[in-house]
């Protein structure tokens, strides 16, 4: 009898995939009710009024619960219903503060694969009831971002912990969030890595990203199996106080590979929900894949555009960049768009030589310090600060020139500023001693010294010492200037400064001496 059941899942199974290899789903509707969740149990009691306006998507369409809080939706096997929280209102969070906003519908569960998926939901519930508790939300913020975390294994882990958890336990913060990779391929590391960001103590939503797949399947439908029994939707959208954000996937698995996309539906669903959103709020879009690299990056442009106040985040690439988009690379709105690719919590994949903690200095191949972002937020405006894992909040720079420069090539001989969190807008500028001049300096594209000089020290030690850092790569934010003339023999210091578009204004500096 055993045998006979467990048969008749596998064709079950099989019949699941048989349709949707020939997109022949049966729709169904779902129904349910958002509700104002009065002794926080998570369960809707008689009591419990319905909440109306509140958006409810099946991952393409979009409705508003009506006056009692009702909504319906078309659903399809594998689909997943989700609230899109309003501001001033909170889902129920589970013990890892993981937010619990969706009810995935797959009745018949994910097909064996390597790491597991859904178990079978079963038949649709006469009622999914989305529940809400009230929460302040002021017109002021500030949020945490993560880059990749990526650890390969529990010794990771260990160094997320120590490294960047640890600084941040009892932050205030509104929520944090991983622009993706929160894993390196082993997805069962995602739970370990859940129970340690959990203590930073604050919700914690999760973009995925292409190390966060299931990478035994023959395409992208099932690829986020894994994900959805852990966190749900693979896209999603927040309010939270005026800002909306949207939560995207752009990574399409086509079987041996990956590239950016983020495909009809999930563009469907992002229309639907801006359909709902004034123009003059800022729209906050996190994403894996910088928006450069995405093949229909363009749909989505012409999604955002008519706000004027939108921001796009991304990590993936283990550097930092910001863009500001114009049409000249795409972006089609009056004012150019702003892109950032996060530094990465993980650095260069924890490589490089071990500290007296135990942990690689995992310097990024652009000269950066692995770390992360504070993002604040006021009305519909924002700003960001880097912090370096475990450093003073103000190191945001590193100042090089060589320790020794004769008098008479002083002319000839650089300072090079590398800003980790500088774009296009940042002023940057230096002197010589407390009375010097201050001078601009000029950015450049090359890479960075000091990382140059790792990559050459740590090259011939061996491998048990070390994970081999990643080769040096271009810095899009770096600065130079040359030193002045006419300095006398002995040590002199060099101050920078800059000022980021945000009027933030941070310092470096060096001491070296003239022979």
């Amino acid at each position: 009898m055993a045998f006979y059941r467990a048969s008749i899942h596998v064709l079950g199974l099989l019949a699941v995939l048989l349709a949707a290899a020939n997109g022949a789903f049966a729709q169904e509707q779902a129904r349910g009710v958002v509700f104002h969740d009065v002794n926080g149990d998570g369960l809707r009691q008689g009591d419990e009024p319905g909440l109306p306006g509140v958006g409810v998507s099946n991952g393409r369409e979009v409705v508003q619960s009506g006056d009692d809080g009702a909504w319906t939706l078309p659903v399809t096997v594998n689909t997943t219903v989700f609230l899109i929280k309003p501001g001033g209102w909170m889902t129920p969070l589970d013990e890892l503060n993981l937010p619990r906003f969706y009810y995935v519908h797959n009745p018949a569960g994910s097909p064996p694969m390597r790491f597991p998926g859904v178990a079978p939901t079963g038949p649709l519930p006469d009622s999914i009831d989305f529940a809400l508790t009230p929460r302040p939300e002021p017109e002021r913020f500030e949020t945490i971002m993560f880059g990749d975390t990526q650890p390969r294994n529990q010794e990771e882990v260990d160094y997320i912990a120590h490294d960047v958890v640890e600084e941040l336990v009892g932050f205030d913060a509104a929520f944090g969030f991983t622009l993706g990779d929160v894993v390196f391929d082993d997805l069962a590391v995602f739970e370990p890595l859940n129970r340690v960001i959990a203590h930073i103590g604050v919700p914690w939503y999760n973009v995925h990203g292409n190390h966060d797949t299931n990478q035994d399947v023959p395409g992208d439908r099932l690829s986020d199996d894994t994900w959805t029994r852990l966190y749900g939707p693979n896209y999603y959208a927040f309010d939270y106080g005026p800002v909306h954000f949207l939560v995207l996937d752009n990574i399409a698995w086509d079987g041996d590979g990956y590239h950016g996309e983020f495909g009809p539906d999930q563009l469907a669903f992002v229309k639907n929900d801006l359909a709902h959103v004034a123009k003059d709020r800022l729209v906050v879009a996190m994403m894996h894949i910088p928006i450069v690299n995405v093949d229909d990056r363009a749909a989505l442009f012409a999604l955002l555009a008519d706000y004027e106040n939108s921001l796009t985040l991304s990590a993936h690439w283990h550097r930092t960049r910001g863009y500001f988009l114009d049409n000249a690379l795409g972006w089609p709105g009056p004012f150019p768009h702003h892109h950032v690719v996060a530094t990465t919590a993980c650095g260069s994949w924890w490589s490089g030589m071990k500290d007296e903690q135990g942990i690689p200095h995992t310097t990024m191949a652009d000269g950066a310090p692995n770390g992360y972002t504070i993002l604040s937020f006021e009305g519909n405006r924002y700003s960001m600060r880097f912090k370096a894992a475990r450093r003073p909040a103000d190191h945001q720079m590193t100042v090089y020139t060589p320790e020794v420069v004769p008098a008479d090539q002083l002319a000839q001989t650089e300072v090079l500023a590398n800003v980790f969190a500088g774009d296009e807008r940042s002023k940057v500028s230096m002197r010589v001693g407390k009375t010097g001049a201050w001078v601009a300096m000029t950015p450049v594209e090359r890479e960075d010294a000091y990382y140059l000089e790792a990559f050459d020290r740590e090259a011939g030690l061996p491998d048990d010492l070390r994970r081999r850092l990643p080769k040096p790569a271009k810095t899009t934010h770096l600065w130079s200037a040359p030193l002045p003339e006419g300095l006398a023999p002995g040590a002199h210091l060099i101050e920078v400064r800059t000022v980021d578009l945000y009027g933030q204004t941070w310092e470096g500096r060096r001491i070296f001496r003239v022979e």
